[in-house]
Order: C-alpha cells, then structure tokens, then sequence
C-alpha cells in the first residue's frame, strides 16, 4: 500500500498494450506512459492490474510485467485485423471480462481506475459506476484538437470519439492534462470543470536516455515515430533536400494508421527528391537502442501536427541531442525554445531546413544546446510523474468519501 493508502488500481489500455513494441502501429508514447507510470506505481507501493485488448490467441491471459504489475489480455472481438477504428463496437465485450476479473475478488478489490485514451474512458464510465470507485482519466490525444491540426492528407476524427470525449469528461471525477496547454484545451474545448484538470507531465527514464556519444560525421538527423500524416515524416525529408550541409538522415519507425494505407510513399519521396543515398530506414527499435540512435544525432525533428506531449523530444534531450520540433501541442513545454533546441511554427520544410542547419553546420553549437537539453531533461523523471499521479488519485479518493458522507 502507498503512502496515500492506494493499494490497488486498475489501469485500462484498450486499443493497445503497453508491452507492444512502441513506433509503429497503434504503439507510441502512450504504452511507454502506460508501462513506466505502472512501474513507478509499483515501487511506491501501489499494485497495478493492466488490461488491455488481446491481439493474438497465443497471448497468455496474464502476464507478470514486474513486482507489482500484471497485465490482463482481455478477448474482445476478433484477434487479428481489428483497427482502432472499429474497437468501439467491442467495448462491451471488454467491459464484460473486465467484470469477471475484478468478480473473483471481495468487494473494494480495485481502489480506483485510471483509462488512457478514450476508448478505455468509455470503458472506466461503467466501472465507475459498477465498483463505486473514482475514476482517473488520460486523454493523450483529443479529436477536437487533432481536426484542428489535421495534415492535408490525413482522416479527421469521427463524431463518435468526440461525443465519447465528451461524456467521459463529464463522468472523470479528475483529468490528467499533460500539459497547462492541453488543461486549456480540455476546459475550452470540452467543458471540462476546472478544478477537476490537474497538470502532471509525462517523464523519461533517465536510466535508458542519458549519455552521449561522439558525433557521427557527416551530421545525422533522426525522426522517431510513427509513420503516419500526423507525425510530419515527409517535412523531415523535405527539409533535408533543402539542406546544403552534408548530413544523414534516419527515419526510425512503422506505419500506423492513414500511413497504413501509403506504406511506400516515403522511401518514394526519398527518391522523388534525389536524397535516397542519404536516408535510411529503421524498424521500431528497443528503447536501449533508441537511446543510441539519439545520442549519435546532430539533431532529433519532431515535425508532428499535434503532440499532446512528445515523449521522443523529452527522451533525445535526455541523450544531450537538441530538438527542433513544431511548436504545438505539449512540444511547446517539452522543448526549451533557443535553449535546447528550436520550435517552428507551421510545417513549411523551409523553415525546418532554416532551424535544422545550424545543428548540423555547428558542432561546438549543437554540443552546448544538447548539455543545457540533458539539464532541461532531468526534471521529467517518472518517479516524479508517479508522484503527482499519486497527488491526483489521492484527491480523487477525498472527494469521494465526502460525497459518500453527505449522501448518507
């Protein structure tokens, strides 16, 4: 039991399990949020019960992911070949095993529930209700916000996820915002009560992304993400053309969702522009070995549309790499802006090129933007997000109790 007397949560993950490979799929930040929160959890005391949707008959039911964590594969609907889009109409099966699993245990078994994403906020709704527990919610990404910031040839959200935003921000008895940005956005967009959004920023295991080495020559520059519309890889590529520093350029990462149906227009456009001799293409890596890949880099971009928070930017300043990214979203917060890296506005690949160069041309410029990145990186740690989460829960419990006393 933790110091604030949370023995035991139930943290749900529907679309995608935080032991799944992050970079390419439905896998990004969220399932390293996911994992490293549940460890941090864990070491203060605090059981984790996991559950997410099953994607292979040969996942075992449960699975021990450390002291403290287990996850549970929940069957609901087809195993293979199930998009993201297309879980909403497996909810109620999920919520049904979820049921069952908590059933097998004495009332009062699960202290509370946090979701992440709203898929798994539909899902906490009901057992919010069912088991009589407060119910913490992460958005990690809003529709809202992202048919705002939609790429050109990306889907917009459908109406569907927007009203279920809408209810689960009604129903949450606390929102996590990962930044004061996306508080604003969830009070202005969503409605939300003010004083039911707290701020707790993601962090990085500073044990993983820490350290460097010597620079490569020619200059690297490295995109690591998803390879999707809304990630901007195409501006990466684009800027490089422009660039007239030698330099590499490595895309690290899988297709995911719109960017499932396009798998070759990127190595396409390599060619298309005449800079297929100095791109080369990475799988999703371990983040040991994504650690490397940071620390080699002149320069990490992170062009995205929308990025709640933007894990890779924190993650390749803990390696001492500078980041030139797109100033939205929580990048604005991760990134210190002509201190450890630039922000650009828009997604011209000009002005990419423009922030780029420097990194690239400058080496005693870089390497000073990366030592003050590392000093910026070390006030992320998840030891100090599990703190704050640890604040939230604890506050979510209070209201509930006072809520139970006056109703009696």
């Amino acid at each position: 039991m933790s110091a604030r007397g949370i023995r035991r949560v139930a943290m749900l993950s529907a679309h995608t399990s935080p032991l799944d490979q992050p970079g390419t799929g439905d896998a990004g930040g969220m399932n390293v949020y996911v994992l490293e929160l549940s460890r941090q959890l864990a070491a203060h005391g605090v059981e984790v019960e996991v559950f997410t949707r099953a994607t292979s008959r040969h996942l075992p039911p449960v699975v021990d992911a450390g002291d403290g964590i287990r996850v549970h594969h929940v069957a609901a609907g087809p195993f293979e070949g199930l998009t993201k889009d297309e879980l909403p109409s497996q909810l109620c099966a999920f919520v049904r095993d979820v049921l069952r699993v908590e059933a097998r245990h004495d009332p009062g078994y699960f202290d509370l529930v946090h979701s992440h994403y709203w898929l798994s906020g539909q899902v906490g709704t009901v057992l919010r209700e069912r088991w009589g527990v407060p119910l913490v919610h992460s958005m990690h990404t809003m529709a809202k916000v992202k048919n705002a910031a939609l790429a050109s040839n990306d889907r917009p959200e459908p109406v569907g996820r927007v009203a279920g935003e809408e209810e689960i921000v009604r129903f949450a008895d606390r929102l996590i915002a990962n930044t004061a940005e996306e508080r604003r956005e969830l009070i202005d967009l969503y409605d939300a009560d003010p004083s039911a959004v707290a701020v707790v920023h993601p962090g990085v295991d500073l044990g993983v992304f820490t350290g460097s080495v010597p620079d490569d020559e020619p200059p690297l520059i490295v995109f690591a993400g998803r390879i999707q519309p809304l990630k901007a890889p195409d501006v990466v590529l684009r800027a490089s053309a422009l660039i007239d520093v030698p330099h590499r350029v490595a895309i690290i990462g899988g297709p995911s969702g719109s960017g499932l149906d396009r798998p070759t227009e990127l190595t396409d456009l390599a060619r298309d522009l005449g800079i297929a001799d100095r791109v080369e293409f990475v799988r999703p890596v371990t983040q040991a070995e994504l650690a490397q890949w940071y620390s080699r880099a002149a320069v990490v971009c992170v062009p995205s549309h929308n990025e709640s928070f933007g894990l890779v930017a924190i993650e390749a300043q803990a390696c001492g790499t500078p980041v030139v990214a797109a100033a939205v979203g929580g990048l604005t917060t991760a990134v210190a802006d002509g201190v450890t890296g630039t922000l650009v506005d828009g997604h011209d690949p000009a002005d990419y090129a423009a922030a780029i160069r420097p990194y690239l041309a400058d080496a005693a410029f870089r390497r000073e933007a990366g030592a003050k990145a590392v000093h910026h990186a070390e006030s992320f740690g998840w030891d100090v997000t599990a703190e704050r989460t640890l604040d939230v829960y604890a506050a979510a419990l209070r209201d509930r109790a006072v809520a139970r006393k006056e109703s009696r």
